[in-house]
């Protein structure tokens, strides 16, 4: 298949979120269907490898990468008592689609570099990724990492690619980047996503001073085997450990600025409750807000409703994984529900409603996110298909020998990104507007 050229509406968007980046390419494509079903095959896929295979993120990403368009799974990795066996002995499969049946085949390897792809999605425990993803990252891997371990590291990008994808320059800072190619980018932990996502839009209008949220999160958050069910039938675990302590830290950076290359916190206060429900999907979250005065006079519920409405900053990327309109509201007294609003924007939009007039702080509401997708899985898909689109990523191999085809597919790429200015220029097309396991 042919290098498609992108719309014109997608080179103005490339161009606009790409200032202050050097090099970047377009990989972008526009081939979905639904869920795990959701793509139409493409070739010249980038080689990925999954670093933590059989835990629970690492079957989502399984499950998620099913024919997409950008990405094909070459490497399975997990601990030694996994190691050299098929995927399909080594794994207990606990999702709701079936494993597919050549991911069964696959052998598991060993979680070492050697042998692995250029493009690693990583989820294993922080201990552990503290000592193994840096090994890969110095073997040349870009590893787009679900754990925690690296996330406040100063020169770590932290990314939510509708929030901050400005702050992925950060990996040119980082001594692997320099000396093989190899980088480390990390998304957020999973409830501190779907509250950052919301905060974004209102922040960028009005800003925030205060911030006080209580998150209600599903056991599936856990891991599995997770939470005992004697602990969390018929009950409420008031303790998720570590979890306030990253909602209050990565909030605040991912909302920060970057400056001189380093990310200045958002100068604003924020307390976190953490609470874990016997829910299965779905991190649910109360919010109080205290606004600034960026607008010059008070926000009124319309304002903040323009602002959610209107919040679309990936529109004409065309990545595969982003949500049309990343934080959908529901305007029912009663929702949003885990089990009726989890799956939206197949399960990595936002849900928020309830939004009313707070008597301790300024405004209140309430959000949902489906944890496992877009606060695990999927938010890491996603920060791939942004850094491909910037060229972060070695370009794939073709088809019908190994090697890369650099050269030609720099050709491809500038042709497309030719076709769609030209289609600017002579259109007249204007530019648009327990312990969390993750």
């Amino acid at each position: 298949m042919a290098f498609q050229a992108p719309s014109a509406r997608s080179v103005c968007a490339i161009l606009r979120l790409g200032e202050g980046f050097q090099g970047f390419v377009i990989a972008v494509a526009k081939h979905f269907l639904l869920y795990t079903g959701m793509f139409k095959a493409m070739r010249n896929r980038y080689p990925i490898g999954i670093l933590g295979a059989t835990g629970m993120v690492g079957q989502r990403y399984i499950q998620l990468l099913e024919e997409h368009p950008l990405f094909e799974i070459a490497w399975l990795a997990a601990s030694d008592r996994s190691s050299g066996k098929p995927y399909g002995e080594a794994a207990k499969w606990r999702l709701d689609t079936p494993l597919p049946e050549r991911i069964a085949r696959m052998t598991v390897s060993p979680a070492e570099p050697d042998g692995a792809p250029k493009a690693i999605f990583a989820s294993v425990d922080a201990a552990i990724a503290r000592e193994m993803e840096p090994k890969f990252a110095a073997a040349g891997c870009a590893v787009i990492s679900n754990s925690s371990a690296f996330r406040m590291a100063p020169n770590v990008p932290l990314v939510i690619p509708e929030v901050n994808a400005a702050h992925l320059h950060l990996i040119e800072e980082q001594p692997w980047r320099k000396e093989s190619g190899g980088y480390i980018v990390t998304n957020p932990n999973c409830s501190t996503i779907g509250l950052v996502m919301a905060l974004k839009p209102i922040e960028e209008r009005f800003g925030i001073e205060t911030i006080f949220v209580t998150t209600m999160q599903a056991v599936s958050g856990a891991g599995y085997p997770g939470v005992a069910s004697m602990d969390i039938l018929d009950n409420v675990v008031p303790f998720i450990g570590s979890e306030e302590e990253k909602m209050e830290a990565e909030t605040l950076k991912l909302l920060g600025e970057l400056k001189n290359q380093s990310v200045t916190p958002l100068p604003a206060r924020l307390t976190a409750h953490c609470n874990r429900v016997p829910v299965i999907d779905g991190h649910t979250e109360c919010v109080s807000i205290k606004l600034g005065n960026k607008l010059g006079r008070a926000v009124t519920r319309e304002d903040i409703l323009a602002a959610w409405a209107e919040f679309k900053p990936l529109a004409g990327l065309e990545l595969p994984f982003a949500p049309g309109q990343p934080v959908e509201w529901s305007a029912l007294n009663d929702r949003p529900q885990p089990r009726l609003d989890r799956n939206r924007g197949k399960g990595m939009a936002v849900t928020v409603g309830r939004l009313r007039p707070c008597n301790v702080l300024d405004w209140k509401f309430v959000l949902l996110s489906h944890n496992t997708v877009r606060g695990a899985a999927g938010a890491t898909i996603l920060n791939a298909e942004m850094l491909a689109s910037l060229g972060k990523l070695e370009p794939p191999a073709p088809p019908d020998r190994p090697g890369s085809l650099k050269h030609k597919r720099a050709v491809e790429i500038g042709d497309a990104v030719a076709a769609g200015i030209s289609a600017l220029v002579t259109g007249g097309v204007g530019f648009p507007g327990g312990t969390d396991v993750c």
